[in-house]
């Protein structure tokens, strides 16, 4: 009894899989398993509300109160009612380039994410998305190196400049 519990304790557990043998074809030749492909997902837009400050999960992407209070700015000298779309395209010095523009809130597109920031909403296409996925955009009107900054977490190359930057997705 004693060495059945000590082998049990010591030795590595097993998981019997029932194994199915390609088959054959009349003519005995093999042929291979028919696989079946999974059914494609579907992705839908949903409206993602900034974190709380306290909160654990962090937004897809955040802002600073620098960035709220400049966009708030520019926002109002417009008077409409925009939102900012943020996204990538390819160029730059190492690769790809972030896009940041002003967009009248009907021109939304059915399968953009929506990240609101106490009434300011960023919108980004979903493709755009996966390479900024975490990033942090941050606002600096000093004479020398302001403007807008982005803190991307996927960004294994950045520029000079910060304007553009290389991923691996």
């Amino acid at each position: 009894m004693a060495f059945s519990a000590m082998t049990s304790m010591h030795s590595p557990q097993f998981l019997r899989l029932p194994i199915s043998l390609p088959r054959s074809s009349p003519s005995g030749r093999f042929s291979p398993p028919i696989l079946k492909r999974p059914k494609p997902l579907s992705i839908r837009s949903v409206s993602i509300p900034a974190a709380p400050a306290s909160g654990s999960l962090a937004p897809a992407i955040s802002v600073t109160d620098n960035v709220l209070k400049h966009l708030n700015k520019m926002r109002s000298e417009r008077n409409q009612d925009l939102c900012l779309r943020i996204g990538v395209k390819q160029g730059g010095c190492s690769g790809m380039s972030y896009t940041m523009d002003f967009e009248d809130r009907v021109n939304k597109r059915p399968d953009d994410s929506i990240i609101e920031y106490e009434g300011f909403e960023i919108v980004c296409d979903p493709k755009s998305l996966l390479f900024i996925f975490g990033m942090q955009l941050d606002y600096s009107d000093a004479l020398i190196g302001g403007g807008f900054s982005f803190k991307n977490p996927n960004a294994t190359q950045t520029c000079g400049c910060g304007k553009s930057f290389a991923a691996e997705i």
